[in-house]
């Protein structure tokens, strides 16, 4: 029966609206909070799934490797799995070591079903179509899809040290048992509470916009979600 706890608040001397009368006050949810304070400051902001990204950096660290080096196979070409890859791209990984699969498969340059621009910017000059063929040396898997996307037979195919972050809720691509035994020395992460090393956006929701919003910031860009995964890790 208590009354929600307010966690976000604006700037010193930002106007929010008329106080309401001391008798019937309200507290308002984060979220009516967030749209107060665009309203007054038209701090504009743009949300992306990309809370695991600081993970992959720890993980990159135990496992020795450097972005520049790896091999990303991600599974998901929606809006979560389009903007971690983007991320990746800020933070070192190079373009040609991306291969992106979807539903369909490989997403390859010439191919015509289920496209856009956005899967177009990850299509790879190759005869290799499906994901069992792409995850041959593959450091890191990037499960934004479905469940049991990936087998323990794939696994087995990917570099020493794989880094497997199957994200996919609530049955994620993998189950980090099979992938333990695919590749004991794996690093593995899920989406799930249940599970050892989750990733999910409470890692830095609402911390990240709360800084934001006490900085004065109109905008959320490159160099500060840099600055967010290199702290946050």
């Amino acid at each position: 029966g208590k009354a929600p706890v307010a966690i976000f608040s604006a700037p010193a001397g930002t106007a929010v609206g008329p106080d309401p009368a001391p008798a019937r006050k309200k507290t308002l949810s984060p979220i009516s909070q967030m749209n107060s304070i665009y309203h007054a400051t038209r701090c504009r902001f743009c949300y992306k799934n990309q809370c695991s990204t600081h993970i992959i950096t720890n993980a990159l660290h135990v496992a020795k490797k450097d972005w520049a080096d790896i091999k990303v196979v991600s599974t998901g070409g929606g809006a979560a799995g389009i903007a971690c890859l983007n991320m990746l791209l800020k933070l070192g990984v190079k373009r040609e070591n991306v291969w992106l699969c979807d539903i369909h498969g490989l997403v390859y340059e010439g191919r015509t079903e289920d496209m856009n621009d956005q899967k177009a910017a990850f299509a790879q000059p190759t005869d290799l179509r499906t994901l069992d063929e792409a995850i041959d040396g593959a450091d890191l898997f990037l499960g934004l899809s479905g469940p049991n996307v990936l087998k323990p037979e794939m696994v087995r195919k990917m570099a020493a040290r794989p880094i497997i972050f199957a994200l996919a809720n609530p049955n994620p691509e993998i189950t980090p048992e099979l992938a333990r035994a695919a590749s004991p020395d794996a690093l593995i992460a899920t989406g799930r509470s249940d599970f050892p090393n989750q990733v999910n956006n409470v890692l830095c929701f609402p911390f990240i916009f709360r800084g934001a919003l006490d900085v004065g910031a109109t905008e959320i860009n490159d160099e500060m979600e840099i600055a967010c995964v290199e702290g946050i890790a």
